[in-house]
């Protein structure tokens, strides 16, 4: 099979022959208060199999994948409640959007699927705090697995430092999230994190530092399992990342590299991220040699 790739004014769909493996909504409607954020979801398999979910009750702001900052000075764009010192967390009129503003580039040249877009950072209150350039890149690997390249190069459009942080950082403990965010299905829950360590639940491995983290969780219906691996470039600010990743109360995984301390970003100063994420019809024994095939694309 080969890939293709069509687009609207709102998303932009990534096909292997009839089956969509990923559909990335670059002009999200969700409300204000869940800080409007492109998003990739659904996310599928090559087999067809769905390995995200939008919307989910407990967090209605986790979007399949999505790059979200719930700390960017004092305003929330990952959505819902900030949380605060002494406080914990509280619904504040702080919760920005990432507006986009202009397609750069998409189509499918030599086996890869790829969409680039210019974004806007807009606070609540209207202020222009990031320019941003994002784009994302699609290829098959084998006849069970695909891989996202996902970049970002977000400039200070502001006078001043801005300052990327994670509710760690603004003092509760181990909820270092924030930055590329991916939210399994209900059926992932329970499921099995793996690192070249080793592996364990979400709460053995959260908070610990890895080049590369999978998930590895199973469908009903059809009883099979899905892997789900995200490697962090060598060059990522804060590399390895300290990752926050949950199995036991739901399935997520991100490498967080403003874990346990902020990053200022200085008037003018672009900051780049770097991420592979192999999707595979598979077990725990595909994820070494995974992570080295994505390693491979960094």
């Amino acid at each position: 099979m080969s890939l293709s790739l069509s687009m609207s004014a709102a998303d932009v769909v990534v096909a292997d022959g009839g089956v969509e493996l990923a559909r990335y909504v670059f002009v999200p409607t969700t409300p204000q208060v869940e800080a409007p954020k492109p998003y990739l979801e659904p996310i599928r398999t090559r087999a067809g199999r769905r390995v995200t979910l939008f919307r989910p009750w407990d967090h209605v702001w986790h979007a399949g994948i999505a790059w979200s900052l719930p700390v960017v000075d004092d305003e929330n764009f990952w959505g819902g409640p900030t949380y605060l010192r002494d406080r914990g967390y509280v619904q504040l009129p702080n919760d920005g959007a990432q507006v986009h503003r202009a397609v750069v580039d998409a189509g499918v040249q030599e086996g890869v699927a790829r969409f680039e877009h210019a974004l806007e950072w807009i606070t609540a209150g209207g202020r222009r705090l990031f320019e941003e350039r994002r784009s994302l890149g699609i290829r098959l690997l084998d006849e069970a697995s695909w891989a996202l390249v996902f970049q970002t190069a977000m400039t200070n459009a502001t006078d001043a430092p801005i300052s990327i942080g994670s509710p760690t950082t603004r003092g509760r403990d181990n909820a270092g999230y924030g930055g590329l965010f991916w939210r399994g299905p209900r059926s992932f829950t329970d499921g099995r994190l793996v690192t070249l360590d080793g592996g364990g639940s979400g709460s053995a491995v959260r908070g610990q530092r890895h080049e590369w983290v999978g998930f590895v969780g199973r469908h009903d219906v059809v009883d099979a399992t899905s892997l789900v691996l995200m490697v962090d470039d060598a060059r990522n600010p804060r590399h390895p990342p300290q990752w926050f990743a949950r199995s036991e109360e739901f399935a997520c995984l991100n490498p967080a590299p403003f874990f346990s301390a902020e990053l200022a970003v200085a008037p003018g100063e672009t900051v780049r991220f770097r991420y592979a994420v192999g999707i595979a019809d598979a077990g725990i024994d595909a994820a070494g040699g995974l992570a080295d095939t994505l390693r491979g694309l960094l």
